[in-house]
């Protein structure tokens, strides 16, 4: 396998993870709002809505508006979770409580930096391969890389919402590509989602590595 010129790689689940649950994360902030509730329970409830949901990508909007839309995207997924759980109005004021949980996730406190990322991107920037970020995260990931000393690894970043279409769709692939005036044959993509990083990249073109860290 020859050398690419670019390596995209995923955001959570492959450069970082969440430190514990997403469930732990959401109740330690409503702790701060004198709301208690089970983590497991918040955690199913979350992920319950985030599948049901629709993809977080907005083709309509224009570009300065699509922050705004990421934040109404996911204080949709936060009051389903709460109110899956039965507690949503138990938040003296839920937009204050979403404020503050939404601004956590942007720093670098619910995450961890697995073992292998910074061993790979060092060897790879070594080996002077071009690096990008390919994800389905929101606009957080500027500020969450930085926070996680990750920012300088990476000539681009290419994200659903900015795109306006999510992974597998071939068109994030094709823009990631365009940043580094790369062919899809010249590229590799690693992720840690079969469906959308290994077989979505493998449909556009790319090298698809699946980085199985579930053991499924």
């Amino acid at each position: 396998m020859g050398q690419p010129k670019v390596i995209f790689l995923d955001a959570v689940g492959t450069l970082f993870g969440v430190q514990g649950s997403v469930g732990e994360a959401y109740v330690r902030v409503a702790e701060q709002f004198s709301v208690a509730c089970d983590a497991s329970a918040v955690d199913q409830a979350f992920f319950a809505a985030f599948k049901a949901a629709a993809p977080m990508a907005f083709p309509d909007s224009e570009p300065t508006d699509v922050p705004h839309q990421e934040y109404l995207w996911w204080d949709a997924i936060a009051r389903q979770t709460f109110d899956q759980v039965g507690v949503l109005s138990q938040f003296a004021n839920f937009d204050d409580f979403f404020a503050k949980l939404y601004a956590y996730f942007a720093s670098a406190e619910p995450w961890f930096v697995y073992p292998d990322t910074l061993n790979s991107l060092e060897r790879w920037q070594a080996r002077g391969i071009e690096l990008g970020v390919l994800s389905n995260f929101d606009s957080r990931i500027y500020s969450v890389l930085e926070a996680l000393d990750l920012a300088e690894f990476f000539q681009s970043v290419t994200i659903s919402t900015e795109v306006g279409a999510p992974k597998p769709d071939p068109l994030i692939f094709a823009t990631a590509l365009q940043k580094h005036h790369c062919t899809a044959k010249d590229a590799w993509h690693v992720g840690d989602s079969y469906k959308e990083d290994y077989e979505g990249a493998t449909a556009a073109g790319l090298k698809g590595i699946w980085l199985n860290r579930q053991r499924r």
